[in-house]
């Protein structure tokens, strides 16, 4: 790695220096919330080129553009399939399937946030689910609480299971040419038995304690979940690209294709049959209506974190930091592996695990000579995503979802306070990933 001389740097100062400070700076604006998070790290990656870190080539190179693409497709096909009501739809069918047993929702919903988690991006699948529950708990007469809470673990621990499913699981899986299928193999096995875990600890703590009358249940059952499909064609559209968009990523190495190629290949056609058939006026309405809705937030913090990791890259202190990490556990592969796994989970908790992740995966890439080879890098990233994933379940600034779940249940007079939230949610999240620690170690140290 070409590190920047002192020549080029603004006033001469060490690179080192100069981008560690900027580094941390910008982390801790992001932390306090005093301004956008996406400003912030745009105006972090402007400081790295204007004070001579990099060029603005180089700039450029840093940014991942197939986690970007992949994030966009995924964005818009969400955007469009949320449109048809599947989401509504599934939420009370999966309440009408357990009798409208309050205990029945609370295990139901967890299971069902979860899966979709999966297969979207946990963010967007709480925004779909939240306000369903609401309506659910409110008809039961029943403390939305708990359901809330429920959904927050619930879709991170189901995110975590899949290339698309978190964003620091894109992040890696984009950054290192991870596939679909290697997360999917690799990680849904222990996600499951996280979720069951899960499941069973929300019932000890809250749902064998919930009742709702005869009466309450029957409302809840003459609910019609059919009534929440508001656009059938939409519907069989979005499956047929859903489904197709999943085939490519389970055959992508076999296609060729990387994960963002697909994403926006899976967006464009969506796009090109919802528009079928329509006037240019009424294409331009709901295509401007579809690009609204992409979370530009997400994508432009995405970009300026990638130039400010290059930033930091370039100056050499990810390979300083490797080298530190692997003296302090000597070397030892095991030791490396569960010292990721816990810093990453506990960091994660305190600090948004995006920008976290975005940090480590040069880091860890570093350490490819001291083991070897790239390839022997692998159960690291494992390591990774699950702390990462499972620790921003830690506390209500962990991950994206978790303030996104927080701030709809205020606005709909709900308190949802950081530290009792924390109180229950971070033994939690201790206990599922020890149970990561216990599978990453048996089946790969």
């Amino acid at each position: 790695m070409m590190h920047a001389t002192t020549s080029t740097v603004l006033f001469g100062l060490d690179p080192l220096w100069l981008s560690t400070v900027l580094m941390i700076v910008t982390y801790g604006v992001i932390i306090s919330e005093r301004l956008n998070r996406s400003i912030i790290a745009l105006l972090g990656a402007m400081l790295m080129i204007m004070c001579g870190l990099l060029t603005q080539e180089q700039a450029v190179a840093g940014i991942d553009f197939n986690t970007i693409g992949l994030l966009v497709g995924m964005m818009i096909i969400v955007s469009i399939t949320r449109k048809c009501g599947i989401f509504e739809y599934l939420a009370i069918w999966s309440a009408k399937l357990v009798r409208a047993s309050p205990a029945g929702i609370l295990a139901m919903l967890a299971v069902v946030t979860a899966v979709v988690s999966a297969l979207l991006d946990n963010v967007t699948t709480v925004l779909l689910v939240v306000p369903v529950t609401l309506i659910i708990t409110e008809a039961l007469k029943v403390n939305p609480y708990p359901f809330l809470f429920s959904q927050i673990l619930a879709s991170n621990i189901g995110g975590t299971a899949t290339l698309i499913g978190d964003p620091p699981n894109i992040l890696i899986g984009g950054q290192v040419g991870l596939s679909f299928n290697d997360f999917a193999l690799n990680l849904a096995p222990v996600v499951v038995v996280i979720l069951a875990v899960h499941v069973v600890s929300m019932h000890l703590i809250w749902g064998r304690r919930m009742q709702a009358s005869p009466e309450l249940r029957a409302r809840v059952m003459q609910f019609d979940e059919r009534q929440a499909i508001s656009d059938p064609r939409l519907l069989r559209l979005a499956t047929l690209v859903l489904a197709l968009v999943m085939g490519a990523f389970v055959m992508a190495r076999t296609l060729g294709l990387d994960s963002g190629t697909i994403g926006i290949a899976g967006a464009a056609l969506l796009l090109m049959l919802d528009n079928l058939g329509k006037s240019a006026e009424e294409q331009s309405a709901a295509v401007v209506k579809v690009y609204n809705e992409v979370e530009w937030i997400t994508i432009f913090f995405f970009v300026g974190l990638f130039v400010v990791i290059a930033g930091v890259e370039h100056a050499g202190l990810l390979q300083l930091m490797a080298d530190r990490l692997l003296a302090a556990t000597g070397g030892d592969f095991t030791r490396t592996g569960m010292s990721v796994l816990w810093a990453s989970a506990v960091l994660s908790a305190i600090v948004d695990n995006i920008p976290f992740v975005a940090t480590m995966i040069p880091l860890i890439k570093s350490m490819g000579p001291a083991f070897g080879s790239a390839d022997a890098l692998l159960p690291l990233w494992w390591c990774l995503s699950l702390g990462a994933c499972l620790g921003g379940n830690g506390t209500l600034i962990g991950a994206s979802a978790n303030l996104t779940v927080a701030g709809i249940a205020e606005r709909n007079g709900i308190p949802f306070q950081f530290a009792r939230y924390t109180m229950i949610a971070f033994p939690l999240m201790l206990v599922h990933v020890a149970m990561a620690c216990v599978y990453v170690w048996w089946r790969y140290f």
